[in-house]
């Protein structure tokens, strides 16, 4: 019997669900030491294959988010819209980003990761190929809007994923290499729109098919090579097998004792994200920087065409490449995200083991100056006489601010509410998404009304008012766990 778990070993069973009668703990499953099954313990090199599927899957979902917008002012022509209605097909697609997230989280806390992430993720290629055969307004958006919703799935659990398979000494690398793929999608995505509306031989349609063709890819990669990482679903698994094995019913797992009925879905899983984002001070803080900074990164996609296409007189495709500035910030960024991890390690040994959350926040310090140095460089250089090459290099301190900002409040997350990750990351998804959606709608109206230098330099102004939150959180981070009902006991400051 001893040898199915593992003395001061957590069950890691998500609490406040409603279960079954009480159990004998001696016969309760837990993780052996060295365990196989257990995530942590798989090979580095399957880690990283893991790693990557994720990081496809995620990217599919950010990349469909761009890639139609040079196609905006064609299939304004073709469904008789206005050029500001046009913006719809990417606000909609990001209002499926609010909504998605409270489901796909916590889907992924019950039955598993697999379970959360492929199926929506096949809908999203269905979705795709439906905005292509649309013929209205209503059809497009509606479609965008749902391709959207499935596309969300594996943006909002791929990070609490990672947490699952990486240790706290070494997750900060996967989520620094995953946050390329999903953070580079919305740069990426223009580059590629523009080039199939200029092909002669393709149209519009082709932006949504292509895209389709990216997530059944990935989606069966993914099918026949992705395996289950969430600990209370492995360890259910394995309860049942060691009472196959045993011929004996009284080994369990508390996971698959969890009783589901409506009113608990609703009031437990559904509001879980909710809760934390409007009761959890650390998710409502991260949840508005992160927001924000995101907003901004969809923003682009507005503003971009503006200076490069209208004011600069670029073609579409020559126009996109900007994007490719903020690209190569993200990618940038990559190096300094890796090179905490390493500090952090230290920080954590020294404390004897124990997560250290702050320690993640240098990089997302260093970010929000480069965000603010970035935003308001772009503002007074994005017009002639100054030449373009400069604007671009604003773009590049905007990617490298918003991956620094963005990827760090990720990792913070993970590390201050572990088995509720899923949900505080599905909370900011919410807020950030709803940012996102509507900062493009707001982009032309801004702009043509003030100018892009004052435009963008509202921008620039909230970055700066922001600017000290991560410097708060450093200084104030242990206070605030103390004053959380759902951060381990062990995390309180």
């Amino acid at each position: 019997m001893r040898r199915f778990w593992s003395r001061g070993a957590v069950d890691s069973t998500p609490a406040g669900e409603k279960t079954g009668p009480p159990l004998d703990p001696d016969y309760m499953i837990k993780w052996d030491f060295d365990d196989p099954v257990n995530p942590q313990n798989w090979p580095v090199r399957f880690k990283w294959w893991v790693t990557f599927q994720l990081g496809m899957l995620a990217l599919a979902g950010s990349l469909g988010s761009s890639i139609i917008t040079p196609a905006d002012h064609i299939i304004a022509d073709y469904v008789g819209v206005s050029s500001e209605v046009a913006v719809l097909d990417v606000s909609l697609y990001l209002v499926g980003f609010v909504f998605g997230p409270i489901i796909w989280a916590p889907v992924s806390e019950i039955w598993g990761r697999r379970v959360s992430i492929l199926p929506p993720v096949f809908c999203q290629a269905l979705f795709a190929i439906g905005t292509a055969r649309s013929k209205t307004a209503a059809a497009v958006y509606c479609t965008r809007f749902f391709t959207g919703f499935f596309g969300s799935a594996p943006i909002s659990n791929v990070t609490a994923a990672l947490g699952d398979i990486w240790s706290r000494e070494t997750r900060g690398t996967a989520v620094s290499l995953y946050a390329v793929a999903v953070n580079g999608g919305p740069a990426l995505g223009p580059i590629i729109g523009a080039a199939i509306i200029l092909n002669p031989r393709l149209d519009w349609r082709w932006c949504c098919y292509i895209l389709a063709i990216w997530v059944f890819v990935t989606f069966l990669m993914a099918f026949f090579f992705l395996p289950e990482m969430y600990p209370p679903v492995l360890l259910k698994r394995k309860a049942q097998s060691v009472r196959m094995e045993r011929n004996d019913p009284r080994y369990y797992h508390p996971h698959e004792h969890i009783q589901l009925d409506v009113h608990s879905i609703v009031t437990k899983q559904l509001a879980r994200p909710m809760k934390m984002l409007f009761t959890e001070p650390i998710v409502t803080c991260i949840a508005i920087y992160a927001s924000f900074v995101y907003g901004v990164m969809y923003l682009t996609l507005e503003v971009f065409p503006i200076v490069f296409q209208e004011v600069r007189g670029w073609n579409p495709l020559i126009g996109a490449l900007p994007f490719l500035a903020l690209l190569i910030g993200v990618i940038s960024s990559v190096g300094l995200n890796i090179w905490n991890q390493f500090r952090y390690n230290e920080i954590a040994k020294a404390a004897n083991g124990k997560a250290v959350p702050e320690a993640r926040l240098p990089p997302m310090a260093f970010g929000a100056v480069f965000f603010v140095v970035g935003a308001f460089w772009f503002a007074w250089t994005a017009e002639p006489p100054h030449h373009w090459i400069l604007p671009c290099f604003a773009a590049l301190f905007i990617g490298v601010g918003f991956n620094c900002i963005f990827q760090q409040c990720l990792n913070f997350l993970v590390d201050v509410y572990g088995i509720y990750a899923a949900s505080s990351t599905a909370a900011v998804t919410f807020l950030r998404s709803i940012m996102a959606a509507g900062l493009p709608l707001a982009a032309k109206p801004m702009i043509r009304a003030l100018g892009i230098g004052p435009g963008v330099s509202i921008i620039g102004a909230v970055a700066a008012v922001l600017l000290p939150i991560p410097f708060l959180f450093m200084k104030y981070g242990p206070r605030l766990r103390g004053l959380s009902k759902l951060v381990p006991e062990k995390l309180h400051g």
